[in-house]
């Protein structure tokens, strides 16, 4: 049996939201040398499920993404990409076969992918009426998902791995000010191997993007390194000139 805050949200939803499309979004962030993803647990059920929710009749997709996310992080400043759009048969409805039939969650849905790059530090995570647990997950941990999600989830990395190989990454992803290894590390949690340092280092440098600052990471047993920040400007423009 359904609560009563699930036939009001679905209730809520037929006046306010535009039939037959959703989106999803797969959230990453980076921690302790660890890519993260942001999931929610189901209500009294094992499952996990990627953050999501319906275009609003005035809305435009990318505003939707944007307050989805908005709704259940707190974060404002995100990176966005569109990376696809799934609408396979039964892809949604079979989750929901128990439910009642004037449900709005179960309708066909083509829901429309969205990967977004957040500062894990300023993100609190929080739940809804459907969820007990909203946290950061290990991307590589595997948890069981729902309906097509882990599909989803898979293909967003898979993009994420491609975009990675001719574009800038990082700026959403780490602090402001952050060394050359700890970008390294970044990238390496991302592609799930290890990269040659020399190498790394001239790629970054062609890139144009970095500004060295003047101090350096200060602790450890080693010489400490040079601490560096993007430059917010030249950034946009490598993103943009790469058709980002």
């Amino acid at each position: 049996m359904i609560n009563q805050d699930i036939k009001d949200a679905s209730a809520e939803f037929w006046q306010s939201s535009i039939p037959h499309i959703s989106i999803d979004s797969v959230v990453f962030g980076f921690s302790n040398n660890e890519l993260n993803v942001l999931l929610l647990k189901i209500k009294e059920d094992e499952n996990w499920i990627l953050p999501g929710g319906y275009l609003q009749k005035d809305e435009a997709i990318d505003d939707a993404a944007k307050r989805i996310l908005f709704e259940r992080s707190g974060a404002d400043k995100i990176f966005l990409n569109n990376f696809g759009v799934f609408g396979n048969l039964n892809r949604s409805e079979s989750y929901f076969v128990d439910y009642p039939d004037d449900l709005w969650h179960k309708q066909r849905f083509i829901t429309i992918g969205y990967y977004a790059l957040v500062d894990q530090t300023r993100v609190n995570p929080v739940t809804d009426v459907f969820s007990d647990r909203c946290e950061w997950v290990p991307v590589e941990s595997n948890p069981k998902m729902v309906m097509d999600h882990e599909i989803i989830l898979k293909k967003a990395l898979s993009t994420l791995r491609e975009h990675i190989s001719y574009k800038p990454i990082g700026y959403n992803l780490l602090p402001e000010t952050f060394t050359l290894p700890e970008l390294q590390g970044l990238y390496e949690a991302i592609l799930g191997e290890k990269l040659n340092r020399g190498n790394f280092y001239r790629k970054m440098m062609r890139y144009d993007i970095l500004i060295k600052l003047d101090e350096q990471r200060k602790g450890g047993a080693y010489k400490s390194p040079n601490l560096y920040k993007f430059d917010e400007e030249k950034y946009k423009i490598a993103l943009s000139g790469l058709n980002w």
